[in-house]
């Protein structure tokens, strides 16, 4: 009995005694509904045997029978079979007067009962009382864990899409407190080791890391550290066998998404080296050098979005719509486990987010620039580029944000006004530079072809597979994750437009 209580807990139980009946046994609530039972699979329905047709009748006679006696058991013969209940001492006061509330152990075997049976389902009582509670504790934890690992899910959700006072306030009831500025680092674990990566984690920096578990990515995990302490993500990378690291620069607590994205490219780089841990270059965010003229055009692009009123209450709103879009275009179709919606509830969002924009969601260009004006308006005024002077002012004017990006139209050309800024021109330089010849030739093709493997492969002439050994080398080259949301297909397909748009102004 005690090694099945420690090894086997309730349902082991349950199976020995059965055995030991040639019968059936089972844990009852006093008005006879099954708990468990001994033939019972995991998941499957709990069923009394099938040659006793009325077991919860039985139990309920049972049941007042013994308030009515007083009794501490209680048995009854059914013809072939005898029943026999017993209640299951409480874990504080096994001998409660109310034992018509207490739940029933339930035991049918064939007649005559087996010698010594009673006695040894007296002794098994206490055992089989001890792992019910032991395993209703263990249910609570996990409860427990499972909502902190919601909340600190939930308050990353608010980190991510820029809603900094309301994430402190949900923080202010979880621990440590959320640092400011920030290092983000993404840790990809070997297996079903999240646990107890998180667990190492927690140890290596004394618990000043905020640990989040990816919602997204089933093996990774999401560490938000406090710039300047211990460098938990190598001492992560050192300790932890077959665990990778990426590891983002340090950004104000605000830009939370911006150092995701980069700890996740560094990451990607990460997989390939034999360290297992890279830490993010510089290079700054487009969003931090479009000035002025940026910050009006994605005003323009985003108005019709931020604006707009649903007809009813239970519908999302602009800041969920506007949510919703930039979850999508991190994650792609794996917004659906970031959001917690079903997928037809993401597709329709994203055809409402299309219909206000004026924009064709299934095309790279448009996609791109409506990341990036996400991207600014997420970025503080302050911290952005200033523009020279009024050179570029004529932008302003560009209010039409309906249009879709790729078209001739105000809005293409209030971006392409943007994209040739000195700021933006140099940051393009240094997005493109590693690339040249075949490299680039296969990044141009692939973002041609709306970053999908297959079309891109036919335009190479080259397997699916060549294409994304090609694809997989350019990540080591650019230090970028081109291939696994959240992407740098964005961003390389904005450089690629700054460049193009700067030559056709030059030979104009």
């Amino acid at each position: 009995m005690q090694r099945l209580a420690r090894n086997g807990g309730t349902a082991g139980l349950l199976r020995w005694l059965a055995g030991r009946a040639d019968g059936w046994a089972g844990i009852a609530r006093s008005d006879g509904t099954l708990l468990s039972a001994s033939g019972a699979a995991p998941s499957g329905p709990l069923t009394a045997p099938a040659d006793v047709p009325d077991v919860p009748r039985l139990i309920a006679e049972g049941v007042r029978a013994l308030t009515e006696r007083g009794a501490l058991a209680y048995s009854h013969d059914t013809g072939a079979h005898t029943v026999l209940l017993f209640p299951l001492p409480g874990p504080h006061d096994p001998h409660a007067e109310d034992r018509g509330a207490a739940p029933l152990l339930a035991v049918v075997t064939p007649r005559p009962v087996a010698a010594g049976l009673a006695t040894l389902l007296a002794d098994v009582l206490m055992p089989l009382s001890l792992c019910r509670e032991a395993e209703a504790v263990e249910r609570k934890r996990r409860r427990v864990d499972l909502a902190e690992s919601r909340g600190r899910e939930a308050v990353l959700h608010l980190l991510m899409t820029g809603q900094l006072s309301i994430a402190q306030q949900v923080a202010g009831a979880l621990r440590p407190r959320l640092p400011d500025p920030v290092r983000v680092c993404v840790v990809e674990c070997p297996g079903d080791s999240r646990d107890e990566v998180a667990r190492v984690c927690a140890e290596a920096d004394g618990g000043r890391s905020w640990i989040v578990r990816c919602p997204v990515y089933a093996r990774h995990l999401i560490l938000v550290s406090p710039d300047g302490g211990t460098a938990t993500d190598e001492a992560v990378a050192a300790l932890v066998d077959r665990c990778v690291v990426g590891v983002s620069e340090r950004v104000p607590l605000a830009d939370t998404a911006t150092g995701y994205r980069q700890a996740f490219h560094a990451l990607a780089v990460a997989l390939e080296v034999p360290g297992r841990h890279v830490r993010f270059g510089a290079a700054p965010e487009p969003a931090l050098v479009v000035g002025t003229a940026g910050r009006r055009w994605a005003e323009a692009l985003l108005t019709p979005l931020l604006t707009y009123v649903p007809r009813r209450a239970q519908d999302p709103g602009s800041q969920e719509l506007a949510a919703t879009a930039a979850s999508w275009l991190a994650f792609s179709s794996h917004a659906t486990d970031h959001l917690k919606v079903h997928r037809n509830t993401l597709a329709a969002r994203l055809r409402l987010i299309g219909e206000l924009l004026g924009l064709d969601l299934h095309r790279l260009a448009d996609q791109a620039a409506l990341d990036l004006a996400l991207r600014i308006r997420a970025t503080p005024a302050p911290v952005c580029t200033p523009d020279p002077g009024p050179a570029n002012d004529h932008t302003s004017g560009q209010r039409d944000g309906g249009a879709a990006p790729g078209h001739a139209n105000g809005a293409a050309h209030g971006l392409d006004e943007v994209l040739r800024r000195p700021a933006v021109q140099e940051w393009a330089l240094r997005q493109l530079a590693p690339v040249a010849g075949a490299a680039e030739e296969t990044l141009r093709t692939w973002l041609r072809c709306e970053g999908r493997l297959g079309p891109t492969a036919a335009e190479l002439g080259i397997s699916v597979p060549g294409a994304r050994k090609r694809l997989t080398r350019l990540e080591t080259v650019l230090q970028r994750s081109l291939l696994r949301p959240p992407s740098a297909r964005y961003d390389l397909w904005l450089a690629l437009r700054a460049r193009e748009s700067a030559a056709a102004e030059a030979t104009s």
